[in-house]
């Protein structure tokens, strides 16, 4: 199925769209998070999602085409004493379902979000992507970000 990007609409979330935004990351296998669709689980993403729905800082995006969620991503606002007090938007877990991808969804939801960010007067927009993940580096880049910090974790769960 071939998709326009005036076929695609991008709008904050909303509670309903949780079980396909759950679906969606429970179908990334390269992710590595451990999302899943079993119904127990249901109760920590409902959690999650009203912590990012009541933050001032924090939104939620769908991308949808013809009322089906095809793509998300989150957007964070931080700000920082360096760069002069300035802001930084972070981008993460950005997802195109695996049958839509190629097809600009991900550059759509991409420009949205600098556009967001130019809008609230941000210095830096700034994506994280998995060390592992080759496409999405090659996608950013192809975006004009440029790879600049190396970034780490620890899991304490």
């Amino acid at each position: 199925m071939a998709v326009k990007l005036s076929d695609i609409l991008i709008r904050e979330a909303h509670r309903d769209d949780l079980p396909a935004l759950v679906a969606l990351f429970a179908a990334d296998a390269l992710g590595g998070h451990g999302d899943t669709t079993v119904a127990g689980a249901f109760a920590d993403y409902a959690r999650a999602f009203a912590v990012i729905e009541a933050s001032p800082d924090q939104t939620l995006y769908v991308a949808e085409c013809g009322r089906e969620v095809v793509g998300t991503f989150q957007m964070m606002l931080t700000t920082s004493l360096t760069g002069r007090g300035s802001s930084t938007m972070i981008i993460e877990a950005v997802q195109t379902r695996a049958d839509m991808r190629g097809q600009g969804i991900g550059t759509g939801m991409i420009e949205f979000a600098i556009s967001e960010a130019k809008g609230r007067g941000v210095r830096l927009v700034q994506p994280t992507s998995n060390a592992i993940r080759r496409d999405a580096h090659r996608f950013y880049e192809r975006l004009g970000f440029k790879p600049s910090h190396l970034g780490f974790k620890m899991a304490l769960k």
